[in-house]
């Protein structure tokens, strides 16, 4: 109820700004030890089991996924907060500022956003720095539970034409390397021009063999997903579980945002005016959970699945588990339902947490 009234007064800004405001403010307070004590106490969840995936161990199954902290500067507040993982980025090799703004909408009436952020971030140097800093904060202080996993979501700059992209994400893989948990590898947002295009067999296959090839030189190899469009063919999910299995990928990300506008409430003109970008939130459960399942059905289980999209409540979460995911990342559902979605979600999964 609280957070509800504190939601209605933010909303009546601009959703990006409201964004960096809240986390600024988030971050100073986490400062003060004993403000940031209280509040972990508020935030986590108490129990629950810890999920073993990829090789890793996760302190429990939900995640925060990539677009919100795009940078890595929150990692810290967002531990706070009960995240079992968090994805960073997507990051690209060098900086860009994005798309133009206005880029980001709300649509309070479907619990939806719009976003055209196109990729907006610091460059992967400025991210593995932070990530280092984190990684040598946490030998010195190690956490008495599982620590908060990070994954790495990685992508092409704009200027980089189809044909070379392989090599941003080859740059990106390896600056982060040795700092990050996992990785996935972002073909799917339809913010960055032709970059869809890479969902194609061929185009996929080069990346992700190139990566593929690369980690086994690592002193230890990260587990690679891929991250899908929620709008992809049928024929097209079969190239994508097809090549998933042949170079025998750890796991896909289900899903990115969609382009589709269908069976929203907001009326049409008004989301007309908000033009072009990535759909998210609620209208995006049910094409989500479908898509989870059909993968889940078809591969037998043998690719394991991060789905995302349309996470608000423990219902959404069991939702997405009995369809076949095996980790759940929310976003917008973040946004609407505020800093305790990670508690409320798991107390009720597990009502000893």
């Amino acid at each position: 109820m609280i957070y509800r009234l504190i939601r209605n007064l933010l909303f009546l800004f601009d959703p990006e700004q409201v964004h960096y405001f809240a986390m600024h403010w988030l971050k100073l307070i986490c400062r003060v030890g004993l403000f940031k004590k209280g509040l972990s106490a508020l935030f986590q969840p108490k129990a629950g089991p810890v999920i073993a995936e990829f090789g890793l161990t996760f302190r429990n199954s939900i995640g925060l996924g990539a677009g919100f902290d795009k940078n890595a500067s929150y990692l810290n507040e967002l531990e706070m907060l009960g995240f079992g993982f968090v994805e960073i980025g997507t990051v690209t090799p060098l900086p860009q500022p994005g798309n133009d703004k206005p880029r980001l909408f709300r649509l309070p009436k479907d619990k939806a956003l719009i976003n055209r952020m196109g990729f907006n971030n610091e460059g992967v140097e400025a991210a593995a720095e932070r990530l280092k800093k984190w990684s040598e904060r946490n030998l010195v202080n190690p956490s008495p539970k599982a620590p908060m996993i990070i994954g790495g979501n990685i992508g092409k700059n704009k200027i980089t034409p189809n044909e070379l992209a392989w090599k941003d994400y080859e740059i990106c893989f390896l600056k982060l390397h040795p700092w990050v948990d996992y990785f996935v590898v972002n073909v799917s947002s339809p913010n960055t021009p032709g970059l869809r295009a890479l969902q194609e067999k061929d185009a996929l296959h080069q990346i992700l063999t190139n990566l593929q090839g690369l980690n086994t030189l690592q002193e230890k190899p990260k587990p690679i997903l891929l991250k899908i469009a929620p709008d992809l063919s049928i024929e097209q999910t079969d190239e994508v579980i097809e090549l998933a299995l042949q170079i025998q990928l750890d796991g896909l990300v289900v899903s990115n945002t969609t382009i589709s506008r269908e069976g929203l409430t907001t009326p049409a003109t008004e989301v007309a005016s908000m033009g072009a970008g990535g759909l998210s939130g609620l209208p995006l459960k049910q094409k989500t959970t479908l898509l989870v399942k059909y993968i889940y059905e078809k591969t037998n289980g043998k690719i394991p699945i991060m789905a995302s999209g349309g996470i608000f409540t423990t219902e959404d979460a069991r939702e997405k588990l009995e369809a076949g995911a095996r980790l759940l990342q929310v976003w917008t559902g973040f946004v609407y339902e505020g800093p305790a979605i990670v508690k409320k979600i798991y107390r009720n999964l597990y009502p000893n947490g």
